[in-house]
């Protein structure tokens, strides 16, 4: 019976590549939809968020938020940034994988045809380039955040007050989803760097990885403190 590949790929690189995109989409699922009674700390922060736009309501002056939004939006600048120059080295070493034959020979590992060896390093280069879309969509949500928070009157009795923060706070969450969602595609591409040591080395970084995701969002101390009196 003969095995199953895929161009350079083995049965086993196949088996690690599809326990990596299988981890990366339960971890980013359950995420977002956490299970009942275990709720996430990307789903508590959704209500602090929410929270926050209604003290907004009555905050004056406003100095707070305003920089409060300017920093999220250096964040993902910073990280947008730092996905770029990342891919860019990626794609060089994809033009050039000898360094990296050359090294593996050094320590004594499988090389490989050179195909292989950009298949590796296409996959972390595809999840930093996911990483940067999502950056980049936060950057400019949280941009829409800062307006919609700016469209909220001062009066607190105004009837569409309230309205106007709860506008801005679902703008402010969906910001914090793709800058979530951007952070763990970075998790994964250097989870996926790994994969140069071999396809049990992916294996290994990809289950750590994802407990370390997991743990952070369903069993930190962060999330602990955070339950108490929620909103």
């Amino acid at each position: 019976m003969e095995q199953l590949t895929l161009g350079p790929l083995g049965p086993l690189d196949l088996f690690a590549l599809s326990i990596l995109l299988l981890s990366w989409w339960i971890i980013g699922h359950f995420s977002e939809n956490p299970p009942a009674g275990r709720i996430s700390v990307g789903k508590l922060m959704e209500g602090y968020r929410r929270e926050w736009m209604r003290q907004l309501v009555t905050r004056q002056p406003r100095i707070f938020d305003s920089q409060m939004v300017d920093g999220l939006r250096q964040s993902t600048t910073f990280f947008a940034s730092t996905a770029l120059i990342a891919i860019g080295g990626g794609l060089a070493l994809i033009g050039n994988p000898k360094p990296l034959s050359d090294l593996a020979s050094d320590f004594a590992l499988a090389q490989g045809p050179a195909l292989l060896w950009e298949t590796r390093i296409l996959t972390a280069v595809l999840f930093g380039a996911l990483a940067f879309q999502k950056f980049v969509w936060s950057h400019r949500l949280f941009s829409y955040a800062a307006i919609a928070m700016a469209a909220v009157p001062n009066d607190p009795e105004d009837p569409i007050a309230y309205k106007r923060a709860d506008q801005a706070a679902s703008v402010n969450i969906n910001a914090a989803k793709s800058f979530n969602r951007g952070l763990r595609n970075v998790y994964f591409a250097l989870a996926s760097l790994a994969w140069l040591l071999g396809p049990e080395a992916l294996i290994g970084a990809t289950l750590i990885t994802t407990l370390t995701l997991w743990r952070r969002e369903f069993a930190s101390t962060s999330r602990a403190a955070l339950l108490e009196d929620s909103p």
